[in-house]
């Protein structure tokens, strides 16, 4: 089974947010859609200041066996991306929810948050998935 942390929300297309408590969040890929791609050998983040919108395309993260869109579970500017991956793409496969984070936002709208899955409605979508 997938770590699926109940601090952050998810969206369908295997991204989770965490909200930071200062108006921003951070971005990236579940465990459960690193397991799927296997070993990742490069992310495409989005421009520092680009606007991302939820359920968009925001990057793409490519491995040794695919290549997938990554979606922006929110709504807002990107005000930091982690620059680390660019070096180090693997930390999406060892560390999804700590140092393999993709970007961060400043929300358009925090009560966006309100309608992601929580981690028991993401729990259920993975094991239909599984």
């Amino acid at each position: 089974m997938s770590d699926i942390p109940a601090n952050l929300r998810y969206i369908d297309t295997h991204q989770w947010v965490r909200l930071e408590g200062d108006g921003t969040a951070t971005v990236g890929i579940t465990d459960f859609a690193q397991e799927q791609l296997g070993d990742v050998v490069y992310i495409g983040l989005p421009e520092l200041g680009a606007e991302v919108r939820g359920g968009e395309e925001a990057g793409v993260a490519e491995s040794v066996k695919s290549a997938s869109d990554v979606f922006s579970p929110v709504t807002g500017e990107v005000i930091a991306i982690n620059e680390s991956l660019e070096d180090e793409p693997e930390k999406v496969n060892e560390d999804p929810y700590g140092e393999g984070w993709l970007f961060q936002v400043r929300l358009a709208d925090p009560g966006e948050l309100d309608g992601l899955l929580d981690d028991e409605a993401y729990a259920e979508l993975v094991a239909q998935e599984s």
